[in-house]
């Protein structure tokens, strides 16, 4: 799977693309057709705590799969989206297996 990064008003922090490349990695294990995945990661300048966004698509067979999460950290965005891609990974892989 190739992983495309972009970051959006910030400079990564060293660690964090090995961080979500680990991660992302482990969604091979579930469905082994993703074909790549593109991260954006960004900072929004709002009162909020919450004010790092992390959209995440992977790209596989028929549809895309589609995940935006905001938390106060990327690694939490991260791992919201990776649980929310998990369950959209798993529904897609039974819905194809009764076809």
């Amino acid at each position: 799977m190739t992983i495309n990064l972009q970051t959006v008003n910030f400079n990564a922090k060293p660690g964090l693309d090995e961080y979500v490349e680990k991660k992302l990695g482990k969604l091979e294990q579930f469905y082994d057709k993703i074909l790549s995945a593109q991260v954006s990661m960004r900072v929004e300048n709002v009162s909020e705590k919450e004010n790092k966004f992390v959209d995440i698509r992977l790209e596989v067979p028929g549809d895309d799969i589609v995940v935006k999460k905001s938390g106060q950290t990327f690694e939490e965005c991260i791992d919201l989206s990776l649980e929310a891609l998990k369950k959209m990974i798993i529904r897609r892989k039974e819905k194809s297996a009764v076809r």
